[in-house]
């Protein structure tokens, strides 16, 4: 029987999905949390043949936070990896742009196709010989425990000598945690998000992102700007309750000003702050070597090849060339501020000076966010964040007219109402749509919240594929700028459906 194949991988790995009608169950019983996370996770563990003693051996740098985690560890991935060649370092992160596999790196390269393939069915196998062991605990875990289980089969087996592990969701009872003593552990900029699962309240995500602080360990937070409420204090106390080895709160470095750092962005510096203090201790703790520069030399060409997909990302569209794709995946109003604060920019959106409309370029916007996210405040955010920024730079442009085209599509790959195996949702796929979609919404919201703006400028789409084609049947021979924005599953839809890839992601 010939070897199983990676769509075989995928096709498997899509089964682990909850379908809407679950996910809507579990919503309407006001659960927030399944207590026995953490537990079920640890047997999972178990059941694949690993020991707490395999997961410490994998010198875990521990990452949550509600912004810029993704873009901390991929800072602190680039750094380990220039300023110690030798290392193997690897990079566990969520969700994936256009590949599955894209979850999973080595030294800054995904799995391949065959290796995905390969740790796929080993863990699937151990899964299938090794039955629950406490009654009333699942058989086979869900689609991300059972990616997180992957990866830690599969640095194991690669023999990394770090791991950088980003949260999913929260902190405590995320399927990650369950490193009992990784090296160090780092907290990024929090705000409102995943309430179902988290809580209602700043402080209650706050609490539970905390849960990823150890005894004995480094626990690390980024300067916290939430209005009213001391979230450090929070932390704080979590950090002392667990003993920690130490509590740090990480403050903007100035001297990164100097540096191109090789993500954009001014909310950027934050993150790569973090990053560096987080390889300052990760390597403290491996070879003693001690830097009493605030951004050591060897730390530098970490910083400024840093790369991460989909995260204020510029894109010269390989097959017009008069189109620029700006990617970014904010998906909370914390990050879509600073995802306009990079695009409304002199330096991007050309408005520095007054021009005649004929002679800037046509802007476009697509946008989505998933069900339970508040539509009609993230265009409002987006719309606040233009106006302020116009006005930062003195721009005669008027905030409602920044836009020539705005597009809201779902997450569906295809016009066919098919997704790219990699891309697939289950919960979307089996949603029963009664009334109007969200893109229908944010359609009636963009034009009850900008009134004058043209209605034949404003679409409301099915399929991402629907979306391009309205971009570049607009577009025409005129320079277009196109930001896509709202969710990370779009961005990925975007680049695969444009044909972006291969200079979006370049190492798949």
């Amino acid at each position: 029987m010939s070897a199983k194949s990676y769509q075989d991988a995928i096709s498997s790995l899509n089964t682990l999905q909850s379908n809407a009608a679950t996910l809507a169950a579990i919503r309407a019983s006001g659960i927030l949390n399944n207590m026995n996370a953490i537990a079920e996770m640890n047997e999972f563990v178990t059941r694949i043949g690993l020991t707490p003693d395999d997961l410490n051996d994998l010198n875990v740098i521990h990452i949550t936070g509600t912004k810029g985690k993704g873009s901390t560890s991929a800072f602190t991935d680039s750094i380990l990896r220039h300023a110690r060649p030798g290392m193997k370092v690897g990079l566990y992160t969520s969700p994936h742009l256009v590949a599955v596999r894209e979850r999973i790196r080595v030294n800054g390269r995904p799995l391949s196709e065959e290796e995905f393939a390969k740790y796929f069915f080993q863990v699937w196998k151990k899964l299938q010989d090794n039955p629950p062991i406490t009654p009333g605990f699942p058989p086979m875990p869900g689609y991300f425990r059972y990616l997180t289980l992957m990866a830690f089969h599969a640095f194991k087996d690669l023999k990394v000598d770090a791991t950088i592990l980003e949260v999913g969701i929260g902190g405590g009872g995320d399927s990650t945690n369950v490193v009992p003593k990784p090296v160090v552990t780092g907290i990024t900029s929090l705000g409102m998000d995943h309430i179902a699962v988290l809580g209602g309240t700043i402080e209650a995500i706050a609490r539970q992102k905390a849960g990823i602080y150890k005894k004995d360990v480094p626990a690390l937070a980024v300067e916290q700007h939430y209005p009213s409420t001391d979230l450090e204090a929070i932390l704080r106390e979590t950090a002392t309750n667990v003993k920690v080895s130490e509590f740090s709160v990480v403050k903007e470095l100035s001297a990164l000003k100097d540096i191109k750092l090789g993500l954009s962005g001014r909310h950027q510096l934050l993150n790569a702050s973090l990053a560096v203090e987080l390889a300052r201790a990760f390597i403290l703790k491996g070879d003693g070597a001690s830097y009493s520069d605030p951004i050591p030399e060897d730390f530098v060409a970490g910083l400024e090849n840093t790369k991460w997909p989909g995260r204020c990302q510029t894109v010269f569209d390989p097959n017009y060339s008069s189109t620029t794709w700006y990617l970014d995946g904010a998906h909370t109003d914390e990050s879509l501020k600073c995802c306009i604060e990079w695009f409304a920019n002199p330096s991007v959106s050309n408005f520095d000076r007054p021009t005649a409309d004929a002679c800037r370029p046509q802007r476009v916007l697509i946008f989505n966010c998933t069900h339970g996210r508040s539509g009609e405040t993230f265009l409002g955010v987006i719309l606040n964040g233009i106006k302020t920024q116009l006005s930062a730079f003195n721009s005669p442009e008027e905030s409602s007219r920044f836009f020539d085209q705005v597009v809201f599509c779902s997450n569906v790959t295809y016009t066919d109402g098919h997704f790219k195996g990699d891309l697939t949702s289950i919960a979307l796929a089996t949603a029963q749509h009664t009334g109007p979609t969200v893109q229908d919404q944010l359609k009636l919201a963009w034009s009850s919240i900008v009134k004058e703006f043209p209605v034949d400028a404003v679409h409301s789409l099915p399929s991402i594929e629907h979306a391009i084609r309205k971009v570049r049947e607009h577009a025409g021979t005129r320079r277009t700028d196109i930001l896509v924005t709202g969710s990370l599953h779009l961005i990925g839809g975007v680049i695969e459906v444009a044909g972006l890839s291969p200079v979006a992601l370049g190492d798949l």
